[in-house]
């Protein structure tokens, strides 16, 4: 065979091993990760008996192509971890991340730096090595694999936040890892000194650089998304090509982490693409990663493991104690930072506090794979003494191994003696509950199957049994109803997040059938992604607080009515005001669903007291948000009837779409006749994309004649009245004026109505006029006037008044006499 076709061969079989290995792995219940070490090194040593007393065939064949199988380091980090650090970070979620950025920080660079120290200074003192080639060794056992601890904890059901912290702490403590290797390894080929301060320095503009360097990626490549129209292929090969050339670009011409860049890469198109690809595509591309990982992952073991018999071959008692010395310096400084840093950090409330049991957990399942294994290749390819070489290797093959076969075994044991692996008392109520509902709505189905298929009353009897036997045994149903009341503040806790989340994936859902735009969608996932925050952090009171706010006019719409009405600049404001009214249109309807659905699966789950106070809160948001909608339908009905026209378009041809698909999947149509259909209504949805304009009718000469007192007005009178006054939106419930401050405006009502809030409230309507008193007199205002919604108001100030009297001296005139009336008399001496 030539050498491409013998490649090919190699790697093409190592697959179908690949391929045949997760099933073992469940049927032995061990982790894949220890299956992949064991079957690399089974592999390894078949290829050596071959090699040493050649044969013929196709497995002497095969096996002598593994023997023959060169692969350079090159391969492992340029090829393989680009991809393994790209997936490993796309499935975080980084809102989550944040709550504990501070732990996860400490565990990944904090730790890995202090690991590395530790580690390197004790193998130092015991071992003949240098200072310097004990550190290359262990900042390469500083990164971690989390995939065979995430694995057990899935099978175990581990809280969720312990997740957490392993997956975010694997993939910055791999960047941290890999970014020291480069700078030990470069200090060492070269025989420089290198400083600890200096090191350190240079540690942290290689990580910040690689962070800048992904940040801006990410932010080139979600704005390249779009423009792909959602094909699902080229939004992968974008993804792919991004992946590599951040971490080349990175490495060569920014002299930065390239590592660290991907990591930020892949977390930042988590957070900017998830809102600019469709969600069936989102989810391809994360399968598809998932698939490119698990290649990934697989071959550098088993690669690397294949090199291990000849390793192992050499080894001596004196590497056996430097092993052991090994292991129990990483272990001390990993409980080291676990026991002393993290509660460093909460005490000065940088970080929730972390439990013991997960710090054990988290400590002992700090297995060691691939990026380890492909490090310590890396350096046997660099410039270093043989005997360097071989410490290197031969200890980091050896600790990985220990890992695995130590630490992976134990750790489902250890996580179920530290009580892990249990549900609390409220959650396991819960699922009780939720099993119940479930398991009586199966066994009516089970029962109606089998009264419409005729199935033997034995049969059915019998299956109709097992399920009575299932809901019998749930025993903590009736505790639950029993302890509802005492329990609602706890169950409407959890139902609050479960609304939050439910509120997440119903914008996700209208933005798959294309109801709403990326640009909707991105806004309505953050506010739903903070009632969730809020939720979890303060209860009921932190939901309503956030609620509010988010129907609260931002500083951004300040500044762009501050704009408008000192500057005359109207887009922007149009901009937000067309935003706004399609974002509460959206979250009207969802909140009705959100109603549904609380009614329907969340009390019968949660119980009625729960219940009761989650109505509550959606009814208080519900009536806080229409008030707002009908604020905006009330000003602009024509915009609100063109909008809502086109929402129920869009939702009708996405059920449309849906429909057709249904009719597909059940082949009553043909593939032919389901593309012309789907075409069609790309068709009609192409013709409504654009969003009807909002016109604000803030226009100076529409809004003078819209005020009876200069009807009666010339054209050219006319005109020279529109030029004195300035256009002015005021916002629902907004002060217009406030009652004790200097006035030097008075406001015209053009549209909309305003209240006075004297004694006996005074509403003033279009046409009216206000502030005149304080204007004509030099006095304080003498009430507080407050718009009733959105009203559009036309401004004269102090200088401009006398100009009036010029241009209609009627008009002036009848402000004077109404100013008089309404002026108090002054208080007595």
């Amino acid at each position: 065979m030539t050498s491409i076709v013998a490649t090919v061969f190699a790697v093409a079989g190592l697959m179908v091993v690949v391929s045949l290995l997760p099933s073992l792995a469940q049927r032995l219940r061990v982790p894949y990760s220890v299956v992949l070490a064991l079957v690399g090194i089974a592999v390894g040593l078949g290829a050596s008996v071959v090699n040493a007393a050649p044969g013929g065939g196709f497995f002497d064949d095969l096996f002598a192509a593994w023997g023959n199988f060169t692969s350079s380091s090159t391969v492992f980090l340029v090829v393989f971890l680009p991809v393994l650090l790209f997936e490993a970070s796309l499935g975080i979620e980084v809102r989550a991340l944040l709550d504990d950025l501070f732990p996860v920080l400490a565990l990944a660079v904090v730790a890995v730096v202090l690991a590395t120290f530790f580690v390197g200074i004790t193998l130092a003192a015991v071992g003949p090595y240098s200072l310097l080639a004990c550190l290359l060794l262990a900042s390469i056992i500083s990164t971690t694999d989390p995939a065979a601890v995430i694995a057990i904890f899935r099978d175990l059901g581990a809280p969720r936040r312990l997740t957490l912290l392993v997956e975010g702490e694997s993939v910055f403590n791999d960047a941290a890892a890999i970014t020291l290797f480069s700078l030990l390894s470069a200090a060492l080929v070269e025989g420089s000194s290198i400083s600890v301060l200096g090191g350190l320095g240079e540690f942290l503009v290689e990580f910040l650089g690689g962070f800048a360097s992904g940040l801006a990626f990410a932010f080139g490549a979600s704005l390249l998304l779009p423009s792909l129209k959602d094909n699902r292929l080229a939004e992968l090969t974008l993804t792919v090509a991004g992946t590599y050339l951040v971490y080349i670009a990175t490495n060569t011409y920014l002299h930065a982490s390239g590592v660290v860049a991907v990591v930020i890469f892949s977390l930042g198109l988590g957070v900017l693409g998830r809102t600019r690809i469709a969600p069936e595509n989102w989810r391809y591309l994360r399968t598809s990663w998932a698939t490119l990982g698990f290649w990934a992952n697989s071959l550098i073991f088993l690669l690397a493991a294949m090199l291990t018999p000849p390793t192992l071959a050499g080894m001596t008692w004196h590497d056996a104690l430097l092993l052991v010395a090994l292991i129990v310096a990483a272990l001390a400084a990993r409980l080291v930072v676990l026991f002393g840093l993290l509660p460093a950090l909460a005490a000065v409330r940088l970080a929730a506090r972390v439990s013991n049991a997960y710090k054990l957990v988290i400590a002992w399942g700090g297995m060691r794979g691939a990026v380890t294994l492909a490090l310590a290749l890396a350096a046997t390819e660099e410039a270093l003494p043989a005997d360097v070489k071989r410490f290197v290797m031969l200890l980091a093959t050896t600790y990985v191994l220990s890992t695995l076969l130590v630490n992976g075994l134990t750790l489902k044991p250890l996580i179920r003696l530290l009580g892990l692996d249990r549900m609390s008392a409220g959650d396991q109520a819960i699922r009780d509950r939720v099993l119940a509902i479930s398991l009586a709505a199966v066994k009516r189905h089970a029962e109606d199957l089998a009264a419409d298929h005729r199935i033997d009353p034995l049969a059915a009897q019998e299956v109709s049994n097992f399920y009575e036997r299932r809901l019998g045994e749930l025993a903590s149903v009736a505790a639950f109803e029993a302890a509802g009341a005492q329990s609602a503040g706890d169950q409407g806790y959890a139902g609050l997040v479960t609304l939050g989340l439910r509120e997440q994936a119903a914008y996700l859902r209208l933005f798959e059938r294309r109801v709403i735009g990326r640009d909707v969608v991105a806004p309505l996932l953050a506010q739903a992604t903070q009632l969730t925050d809020a939720a979890k952090a303060g209860g009921i009171t932190g939901y309503v607080a956030v609620a509010d706010r988010i129907l609260a006019f931002s500083r951004g719409f300040r500044l762009a009515l501050w704009l408008q009405r000192r500057l005359g600049v109207v887009w922007l404001l149009t901009g937000l005001l067309e935003r706004r009214f399609e974002r509460l249109l959206m979250m009207q309807a969802t909140l009705m669903e959100l109603q549904g659905f609380l009614g329907r699966t969340l009390e019968p789950m949660l119980g009625a007291a729960a219940a009761v106070q989650l109505t509550a809160v959606l009814d208080r948001r519900r009536a806080a948000l229409e008030a707002a909608l009908d604020g905006l339908k009330l000003q602009y009905p024509a915009y609100s009837h063109e909008l809502q026209a086109r929402y129920l378009s869009r939702a009708a041809m996405g059920r449309e779409t849906i429909a057709y698909r249904e009719m597909l999947d059940e082949e009553v149509i043909g593939e032919e006749i389901h593309e012309a259909l789907q075409r069609e209504v790309d068709e009609r949805r192409q013709r409504i994309a654009r969003p009807p304009r909002l016109d604000l009718g803030l226009g100076r000469d529409e809004l003078v004649c819209r005020v009876p007192m200069f009807c009666h007005l010339s054209p050219a009178s006319l005109a020279a009245v529109a030029a004195l006054l300035r256009p002015h939106l005021a916002l629902p419930g907004e002060a217009v004026v406030s009652r004790g401050e200097q006035g030097d405006e008075m406001y015209f009502i053009s549209s909309g109505a305003v209240e006075v809030e004297l004694d006996r409230p005074v509403r003033l309507g279009t046409g009216s006029f206000f502030g005149e008193v304080a204007l004509l007199f030099e006095e304080p205002r003498n009430a507080t006037v407050r718009a009733l919604g959105f009203c559009q108001l036309l401004s004269l100030d102090r200088r401009d008044f006398a100009r009036l009297a010029e241009a209609d001296p009627t008009v002036h005139q009848l402000i004077m006499s109404e100013a008089a009336t309404r002026r108090r008399p002054p208080p007595a001496p």
